[in-house]
């Protein structure tokens, strides 16, 4: 299947879990509407076996469910994508394993990385982290003026990451962003079917209002 992007707003990102399926269908229900399985300490047969039950559950959903990082394991879960940071493999060759349809994210964290990012051929970017966070130890803040540096110039979806909470959107859609990535938000929550709701309504209560202060809006 290929998915578009452009209208997706809300991206979670998650480390496996023992409630993990339950978590990621309370979060969609909220909302949330592409999901990553990040997870830096799984050796990859048991990545493996997690991402394709992952990969099957999203289905149900009718959502997007990308890999963090292994364009080789997101092949063999059957995953709809993979998503790659600056070290990674490069998205040519993430595209040529996965084929056309498939979703190839890549990460940009400074001007630099969003130059090289331009030419590549993927589905979006992510920009940030916007302020520091545990998720990315020892990588300092982008600010929200790179996130929407990044939004402009791209053409392809800029998703946010970093710090994006119901409190944060609002400015955060006035610097430009337009898609949000969210980690602790939801992974942290007691009820992330709520927490996903209040996101949620919070990001399309900016983006009306954005729209509607648009010359000509």
């Amino acid at each position: 299947m290929s998915w578009s992007l452009a209208d997706r707003r809300l991206y979670l990102c998650t480390p496996d879990r023992p409630d993990l399926f339950g978590f990621v269908a309370a979060s969609v229900r909220g909302g949330v509407d592409v999901v990553q399985l990040r997870d830096k300490d799984l050796d990859a047969r048991p990545l493996l076996r997690r991402a394709r039950a992952l990969r099957q559950v999203c289905g149900d959903l009718g959502v997007p469910m990308v890999l963090n990082d292994r364009p080789d394991l997101a092949l063999e879960a059957g995953a709809d994508g993979v998503h790659l940071g600056q070290d990674d493999a490069p998205p040519a060759l993430a595209r040529r394993i996965l084929g056309t349809a498939a979703i190839v994210g890549l990460s940009t964290h400074s001007r630099a990385d969003l130059e090289g990012a331009l030419g590549e051929p993927v589905d979006y970017l992510s920009a940030g982290p916007v302020v520091p966070t545990p998720t990315k130890p020892g990588r300092p803040g982008t600010g929200a003026e790179y996130a929407g540096l990044a939004t402009g110039r791209a053409t392809v979806p800029v998703f946010v990451t970093g710090g994006v909470s119901v409190a944060t959107v609002e400015g955060l859609v006035d610097a430009g962003v337009r898609h949000f990535v969210v980690v602790r938000a939801l992974t942290e929550s007691s009820d992330p079917e709520m927490a996903a709701r209040a996101l949620r309504r919070a990001i399309d209560g900016a983006l009306a209002r954005a729209a509607e202060v648009r010359p000509g809006g």
